[in-house]
């Protein structure tokens, strides 16, 4: 992005520094590597960043919109709704692809969105590691809108734990110490002192819960939820709870919006960093080409089920279109110079969202591969998770 950046950090990186960078990370959990850092973070130009910027607030002011918040309820499948008010989300992630625009800068393209947590104190440990190891070119930072470590992390204590005791506030998962994502609920641990709680240790009384803390039945004032149903339904694990049921607890964010802000919501957003995007049983298929379109179930995560050469046997193939996107293909720019060729980048715009949705921070997937992920991707270096620069 900024070129004699660029050659800096290229010309100063060794694979044994590297290797000390990765530890100081995963020393986290005691040395597994649970899914893959790249060897770089990226800088943005002023220009991109400010791209990003006004890209992430078009999107995040449709989101704030009333018909738009009252009209989501559609979005949420009648067998994974939860009862319980919510006016909005606590967190929304946008996440734009880097291209190349006809004139032949770099735009942001609206690839996903999401009114559900990442991983808001995994990124702080990147940046301290980040710091540490390679050293961030004076006057760059991961983090918006002016904060620093100490005020991003009180934000979002403040968000999670609202009036509670740490103790009576959890992040709520489905095994929690088998998930890719650990590392972000053990430093959420340490930095705001809630525990992950595996939805099996969940105890139910009446309208209250409880889990046990040192061995000590503690209620349950508030839970910071990490749960997807998706996955849910694929397990066999054994649980209390019933979803359907109102319990004497907030939710930090209620499990509806994981639904109501999603690819759901993509069709309905027409601006130029936003793909043409349709509902899988509203798209003419005589009237594109679609080769030039990749197809995405709506009720997935992690990019499973995401098909990218699709044919006409493939559409008329599935039974329930309207349970589908379809949405043209992202050119993705040749972005991060590293030693053996470019890496394209996703960039993840995090906000917290109190009163308004605020950008505070963001996350970087960079790929050498036809799509992100480790299946697009092995084998490969300079690849993988890690955060972007801007300057401040």
């Amino acid at each position: 992005m900024i070129p004699e950046i660029r050659e800096k950090f290229n010309r100063q990186f060794s694979s044994e520094q590297y290797s000390e960078y990765l530890r100081k990370i995963w020393q986290v959990t005691d040395n597994i590597e649970d899914f893959r850092l790249c060897e770089t973070p990226l800088y943005l130009s002023d220009e991109l960043t400010e791209k990003l910027i006004e890209s992430g607030d078009k999107i995040a002011r449709h989101l704030t919109d009333n018909e738009f918040l009252k009209n989501s309820i559609k979005a949420v499948p009648e067998d994974y709704f939860v009862p319980g008010k919510s006016d909005h989300p606590q967190f929304l992630q946008i996440d734009f692809a880097v291209t190349i625009d006809a004139d032949g800068s770099y735009k942001p393209m609206l690839i996903e969105l999401q009114g559900f947590p990442s991983l808001y104190c995994f990124q702080t440990l990147v940046d301290k590691i980040n710091r540490e190891e390679w050293g961030v070119e004076e006057g760059y930072d991961s983090y918006f809108n002016g904060y620093n470590f100490e005020s991003y992390i009180d934000a979002f204590r403040k968000i999670v734990l609202g009036n509670s005791s740490p103790e009576n506030v959890i992040l709520l998962e489905i095994t929690p110490n088998k998930q890719k994502t650990r590392i972000d609920f053990l430093m959420t641990r340490e930095l705001i002192g809630i525990e992950p709680v595996c939805i099996s240790e969940i105890i139910v009384e009446g309208r209250k819960l409880y889990y046990l803390k040192d061995g000590k039945k503690t209620l349950i004032e508030r839970i910071y939820n990490r749960v997807i149903f998706d996955e849910l339904k694929r397990t066999d694990i054994k649980y209390e709870i019933d979803f359907k049921k109102e319990y004497d607890i907030e939710w930090v964010a209620h499990p509806n919006w994981f639904y109501r802000i999603s690819k759901y919501s993509l069709p309905q957003l027409k601006y130029d960093c936003v793909p043409e995007t349709y509902f899988l049983n509203e798209f003419d298929i005589e009237k594109h080409d679609i080769r030039e379109f990749v197809l995405k179930p709506l009720y997935s995560f992690a990019g499973s089920g995401v098909k990218v050469n699709i044919t006409k046997d493939d559409i008329e193939a599935i039974p329930h279109k309207e349970n589908f996107i379809i949405q043209k293909k992202i050119n993705y720019a040749p972005l991060i110079k590293t030693p053996n060729g470019y890496s394209k980048v996703e960039i993840r715009l995090m906000y917290l969202w109190d009163k308004e949705p605020i950008l505070v921070n963001n996350l970087v997937r960079t790929s050498k591969g036809e799509m992100m992920g480790v299946d697009f991707n092995k084998g490969k270096t300079w690849v993988g998770s890690n955060i972007a620069y801007h300057r401040k």
